[in-house]
């Protein structure tokens, strides 16, 4: 406003400076304003006063009077065909829209559907709006009305407020699409994403917000494999996620030659066609909607329909039938049952009986597909023409599933290259089979449906061939999808790969809750051992008892193959008790001890979980457990062990410690502090369980009246007194506050789940409120679950406090190295990096990789890291260790900018003139620079991942369907699919560079993989042993030599560096060996027996790439699910299918070599393959 008045009162003033000071005043309001003529005005009023040419010729005659700017409102409503500019109220907007418009262009306002548009001021101002109008364009001509705003800073809450609602407070709008491609408050510099999930919650619409390309032209977007630009994606990609915002589709550019925005002709169709139909979701008749269920079955067999990470599907089916009938959909006859409706899906009642075919819901002919899926002949380069032999009869494609009234229930057909060794070897992905598109094709065009909820993590459609961000409609998600709305149930701790599925497959997730973590605890030998510890701890003293007790521990422990494990354990033949002094038979036992609190108190989640049930008491406490372990400094919180421990005057990272070490005392007192914060956690939250076990609402702790009576009386809280009853008197009940306050609250996150009220508000076309995506106990807010989850801002990580955190594991690793190297440090380590890994604790691995090549990120103002600098070695104090960086396909999708850091980063430390002793990524790459004539610098690349728009190395698929004749082909396949580089130099591609990878491989010393949850561990799936180049490294070596192949675990507060081999036995003993786990999957029925031998199967992938896997694992497995007979009963009649699998993969573990056990055993898993066979052929 000071702006527009100023040069009115500076006019009346005679000095020449204030008319100077009028003329800037009036130049800067003609260059705001845009627009020719402004800047036409500007240009006149300029050139006659200080330009001497025009000074000149203009001499004697009268100026050119100014005239006053043309300026816009800071905020309306514009339509390119109205006869005034802007409407700056909602009301006269509507006046000439619905009364003049409307009529003369064929849309009944009464009916039609109107999408709200968001724009940028700047492009209206300049009349460069042909993208706008593009869009506008298609909308109207499908028959919708449009309300197209503006506003003219970087805050478009308030035109939101004041022009999507109609005079009664109603929203006026049934879908809203950004097409700044900025966060809604804020721009790319500064967001308040809270703020706009609050407007667009109260809105309560679908939010879409599509890009324009800035930094790319058409034609370098359209040839990239990358697809939209990384700076693009990490600003109006990343943030807009945060506000809650879905499918970022690219609708415009910039023309080359004149710099003008132009539309993407296909692209606006499509944007326009998806807006209209998330538009319909909340206006058609709920009894008219048709919903389709998409289930997934991996590997493809009749035993894994319903795969889901630790998902109890059909149950949550169940659970999703029943609310839609509840709220008016029409589900027909649908049965309400589990087992009916999984029986429904599963058999064909015109097929034979028990036939290996699913239930047929469509047989679609060639004829019907070509004709409705136009991009069919595109397939037949990889498959052939159509039907091919997959999902197909040999005449028609099969679409497997079943109809409840408007309800689909199908299944997604898988990949269709699984069991194919050479498809698995090709180093990019294949295009999908006909089968696949056949599927969509059902969906979209003949079943009709007007929303897919894709039923939990995760199916295929997210990952087949295309661009990594930005689709063009040559990408094959954008194919597959078409039109239809996209729901996505997601596990939450898996933002990474439902990012994947927001952008690439343009869905909505839904967050679901992982089961809860609880210990482990012990069985069998374990537990006698435990016992037999206890009876030690009381008659350690007693010379005639004491050292027999001893003897039976050192024993138990030989039988439970804890040999393995600790180093030092006595050898069993030779070995006497009392031949030895009391410490060392304390240092014996502490060293068991250690061992077996260990695996009892390693986390595993029980069961499956089930969507829209609320957690039982046990669950609750289980997760809360977890979360008090952690420190949060920035919340000024110490966790419950902390408090504790300093109660008797310890710090907790020193017991920690110790324990590890296996200090009998410090084991015992670990033991200690853990039970009394459960029983401190158990007395929290007891106050807020009801009769049936389950927590429904959370009493408030903190009341003030109970807290004043409490005071008065001197009582203490029931948390405080369980933990002095525990036998630690001196606790400090103020110093316990803070914890259990954030204790309670996430208590009442645990129990606020919105899963089943989130999927309804996608289906019912509302807006789902963002939530981030992670741990939910390093990051408790990601509960409650039920919202729409999104990764974090890419430009911030890693965070000062990941550098911190790495540098530590780094030097612990280091450490370990060096005592286990003779003093020398490695020279090279190869690293896996995960996208999720990295979202959950803000870039710490990704920080690790520059903390050994002795590189830090640098951050700017904002907090965004751009820039690494080179630690001096002087400073380092130790050599520059060399990497070779496998990056997952998923990472190199949500942090190319930060695969840009390393590479960076690596080429510097390789760049920098320093001594190779003391710099080995110098010392390697200028050897391999030699041999390849090559740069250093292009020499120095070590940043490897698969090529754009492909995922893993497929060895995991190979392992998982039996596809694979040798181990060679196995490690072909990582290097074919893994060896393409990232070069910052080149950053709009992945290069295939295949033979630099091996070379980066031939110098590793140690493999090295983090573990970041306790949810997913090395035998849930088999993503770990896809990426671990232990046995491909050992094949390139010069010496043959297998490399040292370390984890990092970091699940627990007591983190730790273990070796492969022993994370795998803590893994066979605490999942797949333990009743606990296997009693709590066969509870769930069916799935739970396929989760049973998804974990054998990926056990048997650990022997296949590292040969990190003893022979016990697989015997005491047999010995567990196949000598007992009453176990094989109840697999066998619960899940043939899986437990074939499950014998095939015994006889396949004896048959590659990497289990020796006995001709009986054999024999008897051969005899029953043949049974089980019988049994599934119906015989």
């Amino acid at each position: 406003k000071l702006l527009r008045t100023l040069p009115k009162v500076l006019k009346f003033l005679p000095s020449d400076k204030a008319a100077d000071a009028r003329t800037f005043m009036m130049s800067f309001q003609y260059w705001l304003g845009g627009a020719p003529e402004n800047l036409e005005s500007m240009l006149v009023m300029l050139g006659q006063d200080y330009v001497g040419p025009v000074m000149e010729s203009m001499a004697g005659k009268e100026k050119v009077v100014a005239v006053e700017p043309v300026l816009l409102p800071d905020k309306a409503i514009w339509h390119p065909v109205a006869p005034s500019i802007v409407f700056e109220t909602y009301e006269s907007y509507l006046d000439w829209y619905d009364n003049k418009f409307c009529p003369d262009a064929g849309i009944d306002p009464k009916t039609a559907p109107t999408i709200g548009l968001v724009l940028q001021k700047s492009h209206i101002n300049t009349k460069d709006d042909t993208h706008y109008v593009s869009l506008i364009s298609e909308l109207e001509s499908r028959g919708s009305r449009v309300v197209p705003i503006y506003s003219g800073g970087l805050d478009f809450s308030g035109p939101i407020e004041d022009y999507f609602y109609d005079s009664n407070g109603k929203s006026a709008v049934d879908t809203v699409v950004n097409l700044t491609g900025f966060a809604l408050v804020g721009g790319p510099a500064s967001q308040d994403h809270a703020k706009a999930s609050q407007v667009l919650k109260k809105l309560n619409v679908p939010y879409m917000c599509a890009v324009p390309l800035v930094f790319q032209s058409f034609e370098e977007w359209q040839s990239s494999e990358l697809g939209l630009h990384p700076i693009q994606v990490a600003l109006q990609v990343s943030l807009p996620e945060i506000d809650g915002a879905i499918e970022p589709i690219i609708y415009a550019g910039r023309e080359g030659a004149t710099g003008r925005s132009v539309p993407l002709p296909d692209r606006v169709n499509l944007l326009a066609d998806r807006a209209l139909k998330w538009a319909n979701l909340g206006s058609k008749p709920k009894e008219d909607k048709k919903i389709a269920i998409t289930i997934f079955s991996f590997p493809p067999d009749k035993g894994n329909v319903g795969t889901a990470a630790y998902l109890d599907v059909f149950d949550s089916i169940k659970r999703v039938l029943m609310q839609l009938k509840s709220e008016g959909y029409d589900i027909g006859e649908a049965p309400l049952e589990k087992e009916a409706i999984m029986e429904s899906v599963l058999n064909d009642p015109e097929a034979k009986i028990s036939s290996p075919e699913l239930n047929v819901a469509y047989r679609m002919s060639t004829d019907e597909y070509y004709e409705l899926t136009p991009y069919a002949g595109d397939l037949e380069e990889n498959w052939g023409p159509a039907p091919g032999n997959l999902n197909s009869d040999g005449q028609n494609l099969v679409i497997y599933g079943k109809e409840f009234g408007n309800v689909f229930i199908g299944v997604q057909p898988s990949f269709g290259y699984e069991g194919d060794p050479m498809r698995l070897l090709f180093a990019k992905s294949a295009s999908p089979h006909h089968g696949f598109a056949a599927y969509y094709t059902f969906l979209e065009k003949i079943f009709n449906a007007d929303a897919v909820l894709h039923f939990g993590t995760h199916g295929s459609l997210e990952f087949m061939p295309g661009k990594q961000v930005g689709m063009s409609g040559a990408c094959y998600p954008d194919r597959l999808i078409g039109s239809l709305p996209s729901a996505y149930l997601y596990a939450a701790n898996n933002p990474s790969e439902a990012t994947i599925a927001k952008r690439r497959s343009y869905s909505a997730t839904v967050s679901y809750l992982t089961p809860p973590a609880e210990n482990a605890g012990l069985y069998k030998g374990l537990k006698e051992l435990k016992e037999l510890i206890s009876s030690y701890q009381g008659l350690r003293e007693n010379e005639g008892r004491g050292p027999a007790i001893v003897n039976s521990i050192v024993s138990t422990a030989w039988t439970c193959n804890l040999d393995k494990d600790i180093d030092d354990l006595p050898a069993l033949e030779t070995y006497d008790a009392k031949t030895v002094d009391t410490e060392q038979r304390d240092y014996i036992v502490g060293k068991v001890y250690a061992q077996i609190m260990q695996i009892e108190s390693r986390l595993l989640p029980c069961g499956l979980h089930t969507v829209g049930v609320p957690p039982t008491a046990e669950e609750a406490i289980a997760t809360l457990v977890n979360i008090a372990q952690l420190d949060r400094p920035e919340d000024e919180i110490e966790g419950l062990p902390r408090v504790i421990a300093s109660s008797i005057g310890r710090d907790i990272n020193d017991v920690y410690r110790k324990n590890n070490e296996g200090v009998l005392t410090e084991v015992e007192l670990n033991d200690k502090i853990t039970e009394a914060s459960r029983l401190a956690v158990r007395a929290l939250v007891e106050r807020s369980t009801d009769s049936e076990g389950r927590i429904k609402e959370v009493n408030n702790v903190f009341d003030e009246v109970g807290n004043f009576f409490s005071k008065i009386g001197g009582q203490q809280k029931p948390w405080t007194k369980a933990i002095i009853d525990a036998g630690f008197p001196e606790v400090s009940e103020e110093r316990l506050s803070p914890v259990i306050k954030y204790l309670e609250f996430c208590l009442k996150q645990i129990v606020a789940d919105n899963e089943l009220g989130g999927i309804m508000e996608l289906l019912n076309g509302q807006f789902l409120m963002p939530a981030p995506g992670g741990d939910p106990i390093r990051n408790p807010d990601v509960l409650p679950t039920g919202r729409n989850m999104h990764a974090l801002d890419p430009s911030a990580i890693p965070t000062q406090a990941a550098v911190e955190i790495s540098e530590r594991v780094v030097e612990k690793l280091l450490e370990k190295l060096k005592e286990q190297n003779e003093g020398m440090f490695p020279e090279s380590i190869a690293f896996t990096l995960w996208g999720t890994d990295n979202i959950k604790t803000y870039g710490e691995s990704l920080a690790q990789v520059l903390a050994l090549v002795g590189v830090r990120p640098v951050s700017d103002s904002l907090g965004r890291v751009n820039k690494v600098e080179l630690i001096p070695l002087e400073k380092l104090g130790r050599p520059r260790i060399d990497v070779v960086v496998s990056c997952s396909g998923v990472f190199r999708d949500l942090f190319i900018n930060q695969m840009n850091l390393m590479d960076r980063g690596i080429k510097m430390a390789a760049e920098a003139d320093e001594p190779l002793d003391q710099n080995f990524v110098r010392k390697h790459a200028t050897e391999q620079a030699a041999e390849m004539n090559i740069s250093l610098r292009e020499a120095s690349a070590r940043v490897f991942s698969n090529s754009a728009g492909s995922y893993s190395a497929n060895v995991g698929i190979a392992i998982e369907n039996g596809g694979w004749e040798d181990e060679s082909q196995l490690q072909e396949q990582f290097l074919t699919r893994k060896g393409f580089a990232f070069n910052a130099d080149k950053p709009g591609m992945m290069e295939q560079q295949a033979d630099l990878f091996k070379a980066a491989l031939k110098n590793v010393d140690v493999t090295f993989q983090n573990l970041d949850s306790s949810e997913i561990s090395i035998t849930d799936v088999s993503h770990y042993y896809d990426s671990d180049p232990t046995k491909v490294v050992q094949g390139l070596r010069d010496d043959k030599k297998k490399p040292m192949s370390l984890m990092a675990d970091t699940t627990t507060a007591n983190a730790q560096v273990r070796t492969l081999s022993e994370t795998v036995r803590l893994d066979a003993r605490t999942k797949l060996l333990n009743p606990k786990f296997y009693e709590g999957m066969l509870s769930t029925g069916y799935e739970g027996v396929r989760e049973i031998q998804k974990r054998l199967r990926n056990t048997m992938g650990w022997s296949a790439t590292a040969g990190e896997v003893d022979n016990f694992v697989f015997e005491d497995a047999n010995g567990v699910f196949i000598e007992d007979a009453e176990m094989q009963q109840r697999l066998l009649d619960t899940n043939p299918n899986a437990f074939r699998d499950m014998v095939t993969t015994f006889l396949e573990a004896n048959g590659r070599g990497y289990w020796e056990t006995s001709d009986e055993n054999i024999e008897r898993l051969q005899e029953l393959y043949a049974e089980v066979e019988d049994r599934i052929e119906g015989v």
